[in-house]
């Protein structure tokens, strides 16, 4: 748990010190890949959902989302698939 905590908790301030800037498309596609597989891999993993569901992983999922909506409305195939929404939702 403190481990995926902690995970988080870097992607957020990092995202924290670009706020002001988009990002580039291989840095949202590669933190979309690491978000979700961390994600996956620690609730496989048993860790409680109130851990996985943070205010942190809130803050994370939400910036990554709206950046990739930014760059799905100005760049056509950017992220080739690659999205935040879960396959299983």
């Amino acid at each position: 748990q403190q481990w995926y905590s902690s995970s988080m908790k870097v992607i957020c301030m990092w995202l924290a010190d670009r706020l002001d800037l988009q990002l580039h498309i291989y840095q949202l596609k590669t933190l979309i890949k690491i978000v979700k597989k961390t994600y996956r891999d620690f609730r496989l993993q048993g860790v409680l959902e109130a851990t996985l569901n943070s205010k942190t992983y809130d803050t994370v999922h939400s910036r990554l989302t709206v950046e990739e909506a930014t760059v799905s409305v100005t760049d056509a195939g950017g992220l080739q698939g690659i999205t935040m929404k879960d396959s299983d939702e």
